[in-house]
């Protein structure tokens, strides 16, 4: 009987051990161990393990989130836990959050994928397309540092015209040398760090070209993120700042402002807001710094200096293709006190292409975290975003 006591204490106690070996909440260790116990979740590693970044095949080949540190260390991505341990789906979009996924616009205007020929632009009639909503994308390939997606499927738009395409997507993981020469900085030993990209691409199956006057689309990338009190998102800008900030009301100078180059819109996902920067303006760059934790987040995308990008407003469009570059976006309550998040978004677009039957376009979007002293941090911030993080008025 002493024997039988001594083997059950010693069980309960590996079993609290085991327990407070766990990984706790808002650790990447937490975030892809509930993943992995919903769905099927693809780990890309570098940095023996440090960088890694958790993706999801039936989420469009989704980057879910991403950590510096291993699995003990900061998931930097926004996820809704909720959401997706219930196993529901919603009727106009599953926001499950994540780091990269893959969007089409636009999403209003006399040319949107979002709303069905005919309807009124209210979000009555607002629905994201199952294609990139709740269809996952098929697995091309899988090795240690990148995984491939593909999907072929068609989009109708507002003015009826069907798009049949293919799309093909390829996420990859950074080694601090790809890091180095993808930002133009140095990397020294007082941050941990992370970076990946999608390299996505989008071909016209169509037997007919697609045109201006029948609709075009855009490759739309957007990450959604784990926000601060004090997160601030940057977005540079050069030349004579067009700022739209026209997208939910008005935006005052206490979440907003614009100086030397560089403007300043809080990320604390706390009141519902979205910005953003039409060609003239665009980098290629844009970021956010929340200093309670010396988190540093980098998004470089391609832009090749083309003026043509869609209109994702919700109204008629006088111009349609005179849209934003890039977008933020702080999430925040709604009218009815609820709020989805909280979270706030980078986003980068392609320009919107007229493409001939078998041609196609191609969006990249790179994402980078750097966690660590505020030296290096500010360090960082100066060499890759050409800015002064001291010199943030909030």
């Amino acid at each position: 009987m002493k024997q039988i006591k001594t083997l059950i204490w010693l069980l309960s106690l590996l079993s609290i051990v085991a327990c407070d070996e766990q990984p706790g909440e808002g650790t990447f260790g937490y975030d892809i161990h509930f993943l992995k116990a919903h769905k099927k979740t693809v780990l890309l590693k570098e940095n023996d393990g440090q960088s890694q970044i958790a993706i999801v095949p039936d989420y469009q080949g989704r980057v879910m989130t991403s950590t510096a540190q291993g699995e003990k260390g900061k998931s930097y991505g926004w996820i809704n836990h909720k959401l997706i341990a219930s196993g529901a789906i919603q009727p106009k979009i599953n926001a499950v959050g994540g780091e990269d996924r893959f969007w089409l616009g636009p999403e209003g205007g006399q040319y949107s994928v979002f709303f069905s020929p005919g309807a009124s632009f209210d979000f009555a009639n607002w629905e994201t397309p199952k294609v990139i909503d709740t269809e996952p994308f098929d697995i091309s390939s899988v090795s240690a540092d990148r995984a491939v997606f593909e999907k072929r499927f068609q989009l109708r738009n507002y003015q009826g015209f069907v798009f049949d395409l293919k799309v093909e997507r390829e996420v990859s993981i950074f080694g601090k040398k790809e890091i180095e020469q993808n930002l133009g900085i140095t990397l020294k030993d007082d941050c941990a760090y992370v970076g990946y990209q999608s390299q996505n691409k989008v071909t016209n199956q169509n037997v007919e070209d697609w045109s201006r006057d029948k609709g075009l689309l855009s490759i739309w990338i957007l990450g959604m993120f784990a926000p601060s009190e004090e997160t601030v998102i940057l977005l540079p800008y050069k030349d004579s700042l067009q700022l739209n900030s026209a997208y939910f009301g008005s935006i005052d100078d206490s979440r907003l402002q614009a100086d030397s180059g560089v403007v300043y819109f809080r990320g604390d996902g706390k009141y519902r807001s979205k910005i953003g920067l039409p060609p003239a303006n665009a980098t290629g760059r844009l970021g956010s710094y929340d200093p309670i934790n010396q988190v540093l987040t980098i998004v470089k995308h391609s832009f090749d200096g083309d003026s043509l990008y869609v209109n994702s407003l919700w109204e008629h469009h006088e111009y349609p293709y005179r849209g934003d570059v890039v977008n933020a976006y702080n999430d925040g309550p709604l009218e009815d006190g609820s709020q989805l998040g909280p979270f706030f978004e980078l986003e980068s677009s392609s320009s919107a292409k007229a493409l001939q039957p078998g041609e196609a376009m191609t969006h990249i979007h790179a994402t980078f975290h750097f966690e660590g002293k505020q030296e290096a941090i500010y360090r960082i911030a100066q060499e890759a975003l050409g800015i002064d993080l001291s010199k943030i008025p909030y």
